[in-house]
């Protein structure tokens, strides 16, 4: 039944497009067929199904055209590319979707500068899993359900200009309609409801605002980046918003929002001690609660994080991560607080450990990922299993385990939603 209906959406996305002739004119298309399955190993999930939590069927499809003839986008080198998802997701009674996640036209319309308009990924920055400059959406459901990698970035409908002058390249963002990270509601993975105090599923009850669609909620982002030798320098400002609803708009009505945020940083990344090293910081000021003594509002805070990776023969290779995290204003935030309050931490920590070790000519490749907060007492291991049956086959294994002692932390909030889970995938 599943197959059926992924060919239905298949043979409905052909009628959109008018002609053979017209197909043709796209360089190839290509993409994947995906059936995946996470089945919950937690006891008391309070998530609309308790037993699983993933369980679809994927169809991916992406193309790009390269203009031609005498036109100014041939001149400019245009592109055109596409990428869309159409899905069946089982979880909600088979409920069919689809998601642009590509559409836009690139050009170089100068020597020293090219142009990207339209839906696509944006991301920079040096970590591997944590993010202190990449404040571009993400999707965390995907990424604790165990789906691609490829999910955790989220698309953004931007207009992005880079330039390369000799001294110092140079990006330039500018996105019109916000876009939020998308984390666990209660629906498919059970979270912290701050409103009910606890583990909440299902149906919490909260409501999350975004800013208006207006130019005054534009957001921008910059990055200005150079190469010493085989190290590359980078330096990150952005004004916009958060993209995680931690503040509170309304506590009666149960309304959260996202606050304004700038965000200043830098970041170096480079051969170290046989292997690749890295530094990342900033600081995130947040202009709607400068002096932290609001309760409502989110305080300003500085990260920071540095990272190793190291290749050591035989298809294997590790990497180490340590990211800090300080609250700041802390007395006036502790101030601030209402008996009935969660305190948190001024300081966070968070170390990670990957491994990937490849076997069998390297069509088997095992990953271990894990995070651990020593000062949230909580964590996260993810194990996978990837092994490529043939070209086009390939299938993928693996289990998420968050765990925490307290339910109000990153991953202590995430405990009830351990899983396993295999996806099934033919490539064309």
């Amino acid at each position: 039944m599943a197959v059926k209906k992924i060919k239905i959406l298949f043979a409905a996305f052909l009628l959109l497009i008018p002609s053979k002739s017209a197909f043709a004119e796209f360089s190839g298309w290509h993409g994947f067929l995906e059936g995946a399955f996470g089945g919950v190993v937690s006891q008391n999930d309070p998530a609309k199904h308790s037993n699983y939590n993933m369980a679809e069927e994927r169809l991916q499809l992406k193309t790009q055209y390269n203009f031609q003839g005498e036109n100014l986008l041939s001149r400019w080198q245009g592109v055109f590319r596409f990428k869309g998802d159409f899905t069946v997701d089982e979880y909600f009674a088979g409920r069919t979707d689809f998601e642009l996640r590509e559409a836009n036209l690139s050009f170089t319309p100068a020597q020293l500068m090219d142009v990207k308009v339209g839906r696509q990924v944006l991301t920079w920055g040096t970590g591997d899993y944590l993010f202190i400059n990449d404040v571009f959406p993400k999707d965390y459901v995907s990424f604790y359900m165990g789906r691609d990698d490829e999910y955790l970035k989220k698309p953004s409908d931007a207009l992005k200009i880079s330039l390369y002058p000799d001294l110092v390249n140079f990006d330039f963002i500018v996105i019109p309609l916000f876009t939020p990270n998308t984390m666990p509601d209660g629906n498919r993975l059970s979270f912290f409801d701050s409103f009910q105090g606890g583990i909440s599923g299902n149906d919490p009850q909260r409501y999350l605002v975004e800013p208006g669609q207006e130019a005054k909620n534009f957001e921008y982002a910059g990055r200005l980046y150079r190469n010493f030798g085989s190290t590359e320098a980078a330096i990150y400002l952005f004004r916009g918003f958060d993209q995680i609803a931690r503040s509170y708009k309304n506590e009666a009505a149960r309304q959260l929002y996202y606050e304004r945020q700038d965000v200043y940083g830098a970041s170096l990344r480079g051969e170290f001690l046989g292997g690749i090293g890295n530094v990342e910081g900033a600081y995130l000021r947040s202009p709607e609660d400068p002096r932290g003594d609001n309760r409502l509002i989110e305080n300003s805070s500085v990260r920071f994080m540095a990272g190793y990776e190291k290749d050591l023969g035989n298809d294997l290779r590790v990497g180490f991560q340590y990211y800090y995290e300080q609250m700041l204003e802390y007395a006036a935030y502790k101030r601030s607080l209402l008996p009935q309050d969660i305190a948190y931490d001024e300081y966070k920590h968070i170390i990670t450990q990957r491994i990937t070790k490849l076997f069998k000519n390297q069509t088997v490749k095992v990953s271990l990922f894990n995070f651990y907060s020593p000062s949230n007492n909580d964590g996260y291991l993810r194990f996978s299993v990837e092994y490529a049956l043939t070209d086009q086959w390939k299938i993928t294994s693996g289990v998420n385990i968050p765990w925490g002692a307290e339910d109000y932390t990153d991953f202590g909030q995430m405990k009830k939603n351990k899983n396993i889970f295999v996806r099934l995938r033919y490539g064309f």
